[in-house]
């Protein structure tokens, strides 16, 4: 076991989603997949849910995260960013005399995280030197060739110069896989951003990732969550 936390971000005010922190995926509370995939990862001394909900820290809790302080209203909105989450969960192990030098910031609702991937971020953040590393996905279709829909209804391309470009001949893009973000604590104290400079990919495959912000992408994932796991794909 490192001396790392991790801080799992789980406010109660889900409005497109209701309850989404906490809602049955697949027979579980989603968020008890986030912390028992911590707990297999042997990486963590203290696995904390920040959130400004009793019913939450209670579900967190008997499934083996602690709650031990309760996140502010400021920091339990629509406009609080993840950074302001980790940021106040970090100052609160500070005042116990327990700042880590890394943390590991993993949400809630990532059913698909398997421990070996936090794991690969740990060793990538000690390794190169790193000030953070999180995990990201392929687009599906190269985005440089992307049109958009003019004010007219007309459809135009975003990059034209790329028109007669083979995909081949394009560079990869990746996107946020929003899994979790390895930061080295003191330098994200510092510049207090995720997104640093120098961060290092965690490349995961396009199966293995889908947001969840809508009824329908929860739909999906617990498809394909159920299908992964049934073919022993992914650990749960």
């Amino acid at each position: 076991m490192s001396d790392a936390v991790v801080i799992i971000p789980a406010r109660g005010g889900s409005k497109r989603i209701p309850g989404k922190n906490i809602r049955p995926f697949n027979g579980k509370p989603i968020i008890a997949y986030s912390i028992e995939a911590a707990k297999r990862s042997g990486l963590f001394r203290r696995i904390l849910v920040s959130t400004d909900s009793d019913e939450i820290a209670a579900i967190a809790e008997a499934h083996g995260a602690e709650c031990p302080f309760r996140r502010p209203p400021d920091l339990s909105n629509d406009t609080a960013s993840t950074a302001s989450v980790v940021l106040h969960g970090l100052d609160w192990l500070e005042e116990q005399g327990e700042l880590p030098a890394a943390v590991c910031c993993l949400y809630a609702t990532a059913p698909f995280v398997q421990p070996e991937d936090l794991r690969v971020g740990f060793d990538l953040l000690r390794e190169t030197g790193c000030s953070a590393a999180f995990t990201v996905t392929s687009f599906e279709a190269p985005i440089f060739r992307a049109l958009k829909i003019t004010d007219v209804g007309s459809l135009a391309m975003i990059w034209p110069e790329n028109e007669m470009k083979r995909s081949q001949e394009l560079p990869a893009a990746f996107h946020d896989a929003g899994q979790f973000y390895w930061l080295d604590v003191p330098r994200f104290r510092q510049g207090q951003r995720i997104f640093a400079a120098d961060a290092r990919p965690i490349v995961l495959p396009r199966w293995r990732v889908q947001d969840i912000d809508t009824p329908e992408d929860w739909q999906r994932a617990e498809l394909l969550h159920g299908v992964l796991a049934e073919r022993g794909l992914i650990s749960v």
